[in-house]
């Protein structure tokens, strides 16, 4: 079965859900900052722009095969 394609959007939010359930688990502060530069305006842009290029910049790093999220152990 192959898997489900998401937009680039849809993608955001899915990350935006999983740090928010990071956040109602810990409280923690930078988490709480994070998500609120996250947070989309009704204009659907990022409260901050910073935020939404930063997104842009890791999808295309992931589009040229740039990140590995192996485990790795070293000696």
């Amino acid at each position: 079965m192959p898997e489900p394609k998401l937009s680039i959007r849809e993608a955001y939010l899915a990350m935006y859900a999983y740090l928010e359930g990071l956040y109602a688990e810990t409280k923690a502060d930078y988490l709480g900052g994070l998500l609120g530069g996250m947070s989309l305006l009704e204009d659907e842009l990022s409260a901050d722009p910073a935020a939404w290029q930063r997104w842009i910049e890791a999808v295309e790093k992931v589009r040229r095969g740039n990140v590995r999220a192996e485990l790795g152990l070293s000696d």
